[in-house]
């Protein structure tokens, strides 16, 4: 298992931000396998993480037509400056509560 964590300094956003986001995260999970898709905004910091099953699967996600037009208009637009970072999950665990 993999996970991306996208973090960004974000300039002022706009509608079209919000709808390509939510377009964005539903694209991934629908289309490329993601399994989880979250993303967190605190002042003008935001992070996302997201889950994959494999590499090939994040490279797929990268390289999609409309991914590509999203990172295109963040990179001149939205974000003042971004890392992302491809991490392999070693171990999970955790507490869940019971019904």
């Amino acid at each position: 298992m993999y996970a991306v964590i996208f973090k960004a300094k974000m300039n002022t956003l706009d509608d079209r931000y919000f709808k390509m986001a939510s377009k964005l995260r539903d694209l991934a999970i629908e289309n490329y396998g993601c399994t989880e898709f979250t993303s967190v905004a605190e002042g003008s910091e935001e992070i996302t993480i997201s889950y994959w099953k494999d590499l090939a699967q994040i490279k797929s996600w990268k390289n999609d037509a409309q991914h590509k037009v999203a990172q295109t208009i963040g990179q001149a637009e939205w974000y003042q400056s971004y890392t992302v970072q491809v991490v392999e999950i070693l171990r999970e665990y955790g507490s869940e509560a019971s019904s």
